[in-house]
């Protein structure tokens, strides 16, 4: 068993990455691998609606070579993906929107691709807006037809600068919970391959 770790902020070794930290920490301690696949400086735009993933149906975006196929083709290779985003402006960010947009239509083209892989949120906010990120990476998942654990409460966090969220004692536990649950999931449909 395999998760994959996006962490969205511009910031390789910040408040997104304690998230991911946290949650693919529990995973790690409960035997299943992980990767973390940083945006930060890899090129990444939004959909141009040119429909070539419809057309090649190869599991890939058409569009001119940027990091998104790179980033597809580990979540393929995974059974479930985090997505952290830090939010600005009540909202992810612009790379993390570009990779939901693009990610969610090539999945479209290609017959449900994400059907079944389990899926979670890592939002990190300064104050607020945490909730609309998190739904914002949610409804890519709940559209693809990914099984979204829960936590004990919304998966989110608060702090601005640097690592400031290893503060946040309720974002730790939230995430630390968030990454038992997935491992459940993950434990107990790994043997399932009925569709």
């Amino acid at each position: 068993m395999r998760v994959l770790g996006i962490n969205g902020s511009p910031h390789r070794n910040g408040n997104t990455a304690v998230m991911l930290e946290w949650v693919l920490g529990e995973l790690e301690t409960e035997g299943i691998s992980t990767e973390v696949f940083h945006l930060a400086g890899k090129p990444l735009a939004g959909c141009i609606d040119c429909r070539k993933c419809f057309q090649n149906k190869d599991r890939r975006c058409g569009a001119a070579p940027d990091a998104l196929n790179d980033v597809m083709e580990r979540i393929l290779a995974s059974d479930g993906v985090v997505i952290g985003a830090p939010t600005y402006f009540a909202n992810v960010s612009a790379n993390v929107k570009a990779l939901l947009e693009r990610v969610g239509l090539v999945n479209i083209a290609n017959d449900g691709l994400l059907k079944r892989k389990v899926g979670a949120a890592a939002i990190v906010a300064r104050r607020g807006g945490a909730i609309d990120a998190f739904n914002a990476v949610n409804h890519l998942f709940l559209h693809a037809q990914m099984i979204v654990p829960g936590s004990s409460y919304w998966n989110m966090g608060y702090g601005w600068h640097d690592r400031e969220v290893e503060q946040d004692a309720e974002a730790e536990r939230t995430m630390r919970t968030l990454g038992q649950n997935i491992a459940w999931v993950l434990k107990r449909t790994a043997s399932d391959t009925s569709d």
